[in-house]
């Protein structure tokens, strides 16, 4: 699969530093997606690392040359004994993926007897490691110990993740996938962006409603555009609570995913994080109706009978009509974002919407086109606003969706 360019990664400077682990070969995949982004990767390999990869391999990926020497040209050297200097200086991003235990040791020591723990000396930008190591290396308390010093000076740490290692053994240590690594380096490039210090809580996804132990109703939605707000709002530096009745999709890093079922559970879950937020944005396709009573068993068809099934169904909560009379009370004033998922008269139906619930900005889009809305990966919208203006996001992909969706909510929350 293709990796869309993302915004926030366009003409970034990332050096790329690989050390010697057998997961060194995941990383070329990393190097080739963020690439694809719009990233300019700049590849520094330790000896070990090339006993696993060839530099040619992550040349031909990235398109720039790879450094594996301090002195020289030869062998991927460098033009002079100070250029690693302007390799590190000149970084948006210092990433160490894989990073071996020996090489967290020698970071932690301060040694510099390689291009890369020089260039690490020297780099002013963010320093993100992924460790990854066979057996229990990870766990081992001199991991740990030189983990733990690293934080404190600043260093960021993507978790590995549980699995097997190449050894047989099970355990903590694997490298993670390439999508949680670049959302990783999204979460740490964002940090300062234009939202950062600013609390944002989005819904995702269709709730369901139970009906008995086996069966449940629900909806279309995938939640597709939910969680592409919740990485939007990531780009922009925001601290993000995704209360979240979606089950398949990945959780954008550094996200807080609050998961739920039905939506009286999405109701408490959004109240309980709006009381210091800046914004809600309810993106998700919440049940206007459960049933009245849950059967206890699975409900039976009869044998030889034609009676079909009645269903008693009482509304469920006004979730964002909750959240706006909770702030009239509080005489705090959130952006309070609306979507309205519409199949006949969709402005008018929007605008409506918009005015009964207080909100700042209503998303209104067309549920009828094949090619955007529910079970795809784009999407067409119009923006209404509470002083009756419209912007009409034409087809795009959700991420580019949620982006501009994402500057409208920065502009309110940002306000001269």
């Amino acid at each position: 699969m293709v990796q869309e360019r993302i915004t926030l990664l366009q003409n970034k400077r990332i050096v790329l530093g690989v050390t010697g682990g057998i997961a060194a070969y995941k990383v070329v995949d990393l190097a080739s997606k963020l690439t694809q982004a719009g990233a300019l990767v700049d590849v520094v390999m330790t000896a070990a690392a090339r006993e696993f990869v060839t530099p040619l391999t992550f040349q031909a990926v990235t398109g720039r040359a790879v450094h594996t020497a301090l002195w020289g040209m030869n062998s991927g050297g460098l033009p002079t004994h100070i250029a690693h200097i302007g390799l590190g200086e000149s970084a948006d991003l210092l990433l160490i993926a894989p990073a071996t235990a020996n090489t967290l040791a020698k970071m932690a020591a301060g040694l510099a007897d390689d291009l890369l723990t020089v260039t690490v000396l020297a780099a002013r930008c963010p320093l993100l490691v992924s460790p990854a190591m066979d057996g229990g290396m990870y766990e081992h308390a001199a991991t740990q110990e030189n983990l733990a010093t690293l934080r404190r000076r600043g260093v960021l740490v993507a978790e590995p993740e549980e699995g097997r290692f190449a050894s047989g053994l099970v355990g903590k240590g694997r490298l993670p996938e390439t999508q949680t690594l670049i959302g990783a380096v999204r979460h740490t490039l964002g940090r300062l962006g234009r939202l950062r210090h600013r609390k944002i809580v989005i819904t995702a996804g269709g709730t369901r409603e139970p009906l008995d132990p086996v069966r449940f109703i629900t909806n279309r939605s995938s939640g597709k555009q939910g969680y592409a707000l919740a990485q939007a709002a990531l780009d922009l530096g925001a601290q993000v609570v995704l209360v979240s009745a979606a089950r398949t999709l990945l959780a954008p890093y550094g996200a807080q995913v609050v998961p739920v079922e039905t939506a009286e559970e999405m109701c408490a879950a959004v109240v309980e994080h709006m009381k210091d937020a800046d914004a809600l944005l309810m993106a998700a396709a919440v049940a206007d109706f459960r049933p009245q009573t849950i059967a206890e068993q699975k409900i039976k068809k009869r044998e030889g009978s034609s009676d079909g099934l009645h269903l008693d169904l009482v509304r469920t909560p006004d979730i964002l009509l909750t959240v706006s009379e909770m702030h009239k009370k509080a005489q705090t004033a959130p952006v309070l974002v609306g979507f309205a998922a519409e199949s006949e008269h969709l402005l008018e139906n929007a605008a409506s919407k918009l005015r009964r619930k207080g909100l700042d900005l209503l998303v209104a889009n067309d549920i009828r086109s094949s090619d955007a809305g529910f079970d795809v990966d784009t999407n067409r919208a119009v923006i209404l606003d509470k002083n009756g203006g419209q912007e009409v996001l034409a087809l795009a992909s959700k991420a580019v969706i949620a982006e501009s969706i994402m500057q409208r909510v920065g502009d309110l929350m940002i306000r001269p």
